[in-house]
């Protein structure tokens, strides 16, 4: 006979004892679960409205980056289309390889480009880090998605995701919108920049920290299931340390 298919190893943290109901019980729950899931859609869709709805600020600096096609201004990145999206990936000149927060992030990144596409609009990865070892380390990782460097601008530190020594030193920098101790030289975030049709390029929004959480697509999933991210006991994403795709 046939033997059973082995289980996946479990993990540490099981799911609490749960409730079990019987269906009509289970039904009338959901149903009013299901009146907050719809009251916090309704409120989602006006928080986006108002964040499209935001002034804008014009970019002046002439950025440039060094690609695979060798030197672009942030224009350049938009690849003739009018809206871009740019992920802050942190990996910093004397790293060997990228952030294994920013790398879990980056592998929902290749599917995204058609579908942006289609919707005017590009993405792009920026690091400080030298292109040379971008490259190395999206290749490592089977990634298509376009990454530039920025490490011979400013970029990174007028976007406030790259810190002086000095911040470092005092443990106080500007980061998501407050003073706190960015702990290191490089930070996660997202930038969005608009190109009007003379060409005149300007930074919409950016968001940092958790703002970038909602654009995992494995969270989201995630987030339903009884274990939900499965990240405790201790600090969030600790598990990648010990991920086989993101280790050394």
């Amino acid at each position: 006979m046939a033997k059973p298919p082995r289980r996946a190893k479990a993990r540490a943290r099981a799911p609490k004892q749960h409730r079990v109901v019987s269906h009509q019980q289970w039904l009338n729950e959901r149903k009013r679960f299901l009146a907050k899931e719809k009251k916090f859609t309704r409120l989602r869709d006006q928080l986006n409205e108002a964040r499209r709805a935001l002034s804008w600020e014009q970019v002046e600096k002439p950025y440039r980056f060094d690609g695979p096609s060798g030197s672009e201004t942030l224009a350049d990145l938009f690849q003739g289309r009018s809206q871009l999206v740019v992920y802050h990936f942190m990996f910093p000149p004397e790293w060997e390889e990228g952030c294994k927060h920013c790398s879990f992030w980056a592998d929902n990144f290749n599917p995204l480009g058609v579908h942006l596409n289609h919707r005017d609009t590009s993405f792009v990865a920026v690091s400080r880090a030298p292109l040379a070892k971008l490259e190395r380390f999206k290749q490592r990782m089977g990634w298509s998605f376009k990454w530039v460097s920025s490490g011979q601008s400013d970029f990174n530190y007028d976007y406030h995701v790259a810190f002086t020594p000095q911040d470092l030193k005092s443990g106080k920098a500007y980061y998501n919108y407050g003073t706190m101790d960015p702990e290191m030289s490089d930070r996660e975030g997202v930038s969005v920049f608009y190109q009007d049709s003379s060409g005149a390029v300007f930074h919409t929004y950016s968001t940092y920290a958790r703002g970038i959480d909602m654009l995992n697509t494995a969270y989201h999933y995630l987030d339903l299931v009884p274990k939900g991210r499965d990240e405790k006991p201790g600090p969030p994403q600790a598990w990648l340390e010990h991920h086989d795709r993101y280790r050394d």
